[in-house]
């Protein structure tokens, strides 16, 4: 192995190690302190007001692949996906998922399966709930487009890889007058979104919806884990700026 290797090894297994730590310390009564940020509460208000007005929500995924880096992104999708099917479970009409992706169009068929059996709500199900709506970029949007003005819904939260084609998505959102969500891991996207909608998540904020949204006591300590990690590279390059400066580096 190359150092390169061995360092992203190294700070892959300390991650690991951190994640584990704050799980394993974690106090079951309360509830952790996170900052607040402006879209994820934005975020919280149009689920509340979905279903108290009966109105649809609707998650797009990304097109991002599972065997690819934004792996990650899309795993956050689904974790926010089961998320919002369970407390949109007693609306009239249930959430939809969209992806440009086939394996994550799958697995958005199957967490909604999982949230509504999880509330013996299981009848609300339906493979159509996970739609595959395009395998290009912009027949991803085209596919996108239609469920956000045919299909009752009130807010669009748009999580995953996406690219250029975001913004068409983001915007037919925004002609609906619907609260519209975006984060991805792409500069691309994310410059797309912001020019779009207020409410957009920037950096590793995408990584941080699954702790916002309750999902699951890990994304907390993945959190922590995260804070400590970025202190520590913040002190390696203090740390590497003034070896330089003496001249040992």
């Amino acid at each position: 192995m190359d150092a390169n290797t061995l360092i992203g090894l190294g700070f892959t297994l300390l991650a690991a190690a951190l994640i584990l730590l704050f799980w394993l310390r974690r106090n079951k009564q309360a509830r952790p302190i996170l900052r607040p940020i402006r879209a994820i509460q934005g975020m919280r208000r149009a689920v509340g007001q979905a279903v108290e007005a009966g109105t649809r929500l609707h998650l797009s995924a990304g097109r991002g692949s599972l065997l690819s880096p934004d792996a990650a992104s899309a795993l956050v999708s689904l974790s926010v996906l089961e998320r919002i099917a369970l407390l949109s479970s007693v609306s009239d009409l249930p959430p939809l998922a969209t992806s440009g992706d086939p394996a994550v169009a799958i697995l958005t068929q199957d967490t909604l399966r999982g949230a509504y059996r999880s509330v013996n709500a299981l009848e609300l199900y339906s493979l159509e709930r996970g739609q595959l709506t395009g395998l290009s970029p912009f027949s991803y949007a085209a596919g996108t487009i239609p469920v956000i003005r045919n299909q009752q819904v009130s807010a669009s939260i748009l999580v995953g890889h996406f690219g250029v084609e975001v913004g068409l998505i983001a915007d037919a959102s925004r002609q609906e007058d619907h609260f519209t969500l975006g984060a991805s891991d792409s500069l691309t996207a994310q410059a797309a979104l912001f020019a779009i909608t207020p409410d957009t998540l920037i950096g590793e904020e995408l990584y941080a919806l699954p702790a916002y949204t309750g999902s699951n006591p890990v994304h907390s300590a993945s959190l922590k884990a995260q804070d400590v990690l970025r202190w520590l590279v913040i002190f390696l390059l203090f740390a590497g700026a003034v070896l330089g400066i003496l001249g040992v580096l």
